[in-house]
This record gives C-alpha cells, sequence and structure tokens, in this order.
C-alpha cells in the first residue's frame, strides 16, 4: 500500500498505440488540470513506450506540466506486465495522490492490475470527477479535498459517489468521450523526467506475432450532426431511413445499444454506457426510448430532437424538442424537408 501523499501529484496515464496517443488521455489532460489546480498540485502524464518522446511535446500543449517518461524496446507493445511495472515503479517512487486512467481495453486491462498490485482502491468507468471534502458519517472524522468518483451503478438505474480516503493513490478509470478535449496550446512546454524502469524478457508473457488494426467506420465523437435510431426503427432494413436522414443533414448515423444487439447496424455506431459519448450541435433520436444508459451517453448534445410514437416515452425527458408520431411518417417527411429545403 502506497503512503497518503495529500501534496501528491494528479497524474494522467497517457496511452499511446504505436506512437499515437489516444484521445481520451488528452481528455482526461483537461480535467486533470481541474484537480490538480482545485488541490494546489502539478498535474503528470506518465508515457511509457519505446521511441515515444515526441509525444511529450503533445501532452505539454494539453496543459500537462510534467511528463514522465520511461522508454524501452520491451515497451513498444502494450503487455499487462511490463506496463503495470513502470506504473508500479513509479507510483512508488513518486507517491501520486490521483493517478487516472482512460477506460478503454488497455485502460481497464491495466488500472485493476496495478491497483491490485499497490492494494489501492480503483473506481471503473466515471462519468465525473470532482475535489470534495468528505466526513465518515461513523466517525464524524473529516477528510479534505477527497476524490469524487461519480459513475452509474446498478445497471445505470442510480448514480453512486464513490470515495476512497485510506487506500491511495486515488484512481479512476474514465469512458472516452466524457471529459471535454481541452483547447491545445502550442506554446506550452512542460518537464520532462526520464525513468529507467528494467524491463526483461520475464516480464513479457505474450509474443506479438502480428497486427491487425481496423479502423472505427465512423467518428460519431467528431460529429457535428447525429441522427441515432432505436429498437423502435423495427429492423435493419427500414434503418435505411436513418442513413438517409443523416445523409441529407450531413451527419453521422448512430444508435442505440438495443439495435445494436439486434444487429440493425454494428458497434462503431453505439451511442452510450456501453457505447460513445457525444456532445454534437444536433442530436435526432428515432425510435430510441430514453433509457439512462442511452442518455448517458448523449445528454450534453447542445440540441436534442426526439421522435417517437409514445408520448410518455423518457427521452421527451432530455428533448429539447419533441415530435410524437410514427417514424415511418415523419422521417420521410423530414428527409423531403430537407432536401427541397421546404
Amino acid at each position: 500500500m502506497i503512503e497518503v501523499n495529500r501534496k501528491g501529484e494528479v497524474w494522467v496515464f497517457a496511452e499511446q498505440r504505436q506512437g499515437r496517443l489516444n484521445e481520451v488521455s488528452l481528455e482526461l489532460l483537461g480535467k486533470g488540470r481541474e484537480l490538480a489546480d482545485k488541490v494546489s498540485v502539478r498535474l503528470a502524464a506518465v508515457l511509457p513506450g519505446c521511441d515515444v518522446e515526441s509525444l511529450a511535446g503533445e501532452l505539454a500543449a494539453y496543459g500537462t506540466d510534467k511528463v514522465y517518461l520511461a522508454q524501452d524496446p520491451l515497451l513498444a507493445d502494450y503487455q499487462t506486465n511490463s506496463y503495470a511495472k513502470v506504473l508500479c515503479r513509479l507510483i512508488a517512487k513518486h507517491k501520486p495522490q490521483i493517478v487516472l486512467y482512460g477506460a478503454t481495453p488497455i485502460g481497464r486491462d491495466l488500472a485493476p492490475r496495478v491497483a491490485s498490485a499497490i492494494w489501492a482502491g480503483l473506481t471503473a468507468d466515471c462519468t465525473d470527477l470532482r475535489i470534495e471534502d468528505f466526513e465518515i458519517a461513523r466517525t464524524k472524522k473529516q477528510h479534505k479535498n477527497l476524490l469524487q468518483q461519480i459513475r452509474p451503478a446498478f445497471g445505470g438505474n442510480i448514480i453512486a459517489t464513490i470515495v476512497n480516503y485510506d487506500r491511495w493513490p486515488q484512481m479512476a478509470t474514465v469512458r472516452e468521450g466524457v471529459m471535454p478535449l481541452p483547447n491545445r496550446n502550442g506554446k506550452l512546454k512542460a518537464e520532462i523526467v526520464n525513468e529507467t524502469i528494467e524491463i526483461t524478457p520475464e516480464d513479457l508473457p505474450l509474443k506479438v506475432l502480428d497486427r491487425h488494426h481496423a479502423p472505427k467506420k465512423v467518428n460519431l465523437k467528431a460529429s457535428r450532426i447525429i441522427v441515432a435510431g432505436g429498437a423502435g426503427v423495427g429492423g435493419r432494413d427500414n434503418f435505411r431511413l436513418i442513413w438517409e436522414l443523416a445523409g441529407a443533414l450531413g451527419g453521422a448515423p448512430a444508435a442505440s445499444r438495443a439495435a445494436v444487439d439486434l444487429g440493425f447496424i454494428d458497434h462503431d455506431h453505439q451511442v452510450g454506457q456501453t457505447g460513445t459519448t457525444v456532445r454534437p450541435a444536433l442530436y435526432i433520436a428515432v425510435g430510441i426510448s430514453g433509457a439512462i444508459q442511452h442518455c448517458a451517453g448523449m445528454a450534453q448534445s447542445a440540441r436534442i430532437v426526439a421522435i417517437n410514437n409514445d408520448p410518455n416515452a423518457p427521452i421527451f425527458q432530455v428533448a429539447h424538442y419533441g415530435i410524437v408520431g410514427d417514424l415511418n411518417d415523419v422521417v420521410p417527411r423530414l428527409i423531403k424537408a430537407i432536401k427541397t429545403k421546404s
């Protein structure tokens, strides 16, 4: 267990693959900056890999004060054992008070291993992070400036706030797209700390024989207009209405988990708690009931339009505009109006 260090830094694990940073790491730097300023400490990024020193400048441009750079040829490919060894050694040496990871496949693999090794707490899939005081009800003991880790629980039916006052560092994974991407400032500089962590072949139980990279078919996070369909669309053939409306608006087609599970469209297009979190200028929800798991991924959209034949559908509680009607009637009329500019 790492001792409590209330002056410790706020860290972000800088995830990269083949020399490219995952955008969620840059999103976390924005939130990390806010947390670090709140407790008056420095913000740092931990960057393991091989020949990745050029990425330190990019991390600096997004606000980090310091970059812990751990390079080794054996860190060229992510493996749980080797990367966990780097994180554990650096945490033991520098004693940060908060460590944040993206809730990506790598982050969800690495963070629990590190937490288990150093006997720290970990909250997964957070949707918000705050610094607040906390009082233990039983003992009335006050703890100043703890990390409040907020996430959906019980299938998304409640929002839980989790604190960790005695097992540090406080650690959390955060889903992609939940935190807004901070503005890039190429004039910012960061202190580079080169760290030497001995990695041996015994730390690599797996051997990478080949790589197959399949790029995502759609970038929902970058789309200013999204048209999403739910189970109420009725079928894969009928889902063509979603594609047509998105095309008419110059937007991207998306879906709820129910529509993806039914095979109407593939997972790359899924919005929600187990999909992508988006905040477009316009979000049109067609045949989506509005379960809390879906709303968690789109509620921060600037304008939300809901189309549903059920006037009591929960989606209308978060929508700015609602159309009650049969989507097979409403959507074609919308497409015609848009194309004819009527």
